[in-house]
């Protein structure tokens, strides 16, 4: 508003409206009880509470529910999904090594790793070693304990993958700089 503006007095009505406006808000405010503690006649410490935390209209809908609700959702999902992956991807990969239920496969993976294995050990294939084990894995499958122990780390995993990653709100959005350009300076 220029200075002969002011002088006119034309910016006084929308001045007096305002400051009207703010008054009513502030007798709105003091009849509602304060949860600070304060008294009746003092203002309200920081900003009003809608139902959606600080700063949101209290005439607004709650939303978070409905966004916690998804959020959990789709982590229960991703949870299920990786330890159903988990626990049914083993036999497929052993099978696809070459470790199968009647014995290891000629010229697959696994028959190399025992071939090594055996010329390492002096002609014969130790027991408990990582050729014995995979191949008894491959023959008769896993323990429940261990397909208990693989279901959960693949849950677990599942869940971690469907965690959302939130904005730091006090970050910029156009990163370090707080602008978009390039050579750093504040945006225009």
């Amino acid at each position: 508003m220029s200075a002969e503006a002011i002088e006119n007095g034309e910016g006084l009505a929308a001045a007096d409206a305002l400051l009207q406006e703010s008054q009513s808000d502030e007798e709105e405010e003091t009849s509602q009880p304060s949860s600070a503690g304060s008294t009746p006649g003092d203002p309200l410490q920081g900003s009003p509470s809608g139902p959606d935390g600080p700063g949101s209209d209290s005439t607004d809908p709650p939303t978070h529910g409905r966004e916690e609700f998804f959020h959990y959702a789709k982590m229960a999902g991703l949870a299920v999904t990786g330890g159903a992956v988990a626990v049914g991807a083993v036999p497929v990969v052993l099978g696809a090594m070459g470790f199968t239920g009647a014995g290891i496969a000629a010229s697959s993976l696994a028959a190399k790793m025992m071939s090594a294995a055996a010329v390492a050990n002096g002609g014969g294939v130790a027991a408990g070693s990582l050729v014995a084990t995979l191949q008894s894995v491959g023959a008769a499958g896993l323990s429940l304990s261990s397909n208990t122990v693989l279901g959960l780390a693949g849950s677990f995993i599942g869940a971690w993958m469907g965690r959302s990653k939130k904005a730091d709100p006090s970050s910029p959005p156009g990163g370090p700089s707080g602008g978009d350009s390039q050579d750093g300076s504040p945006p225009r």
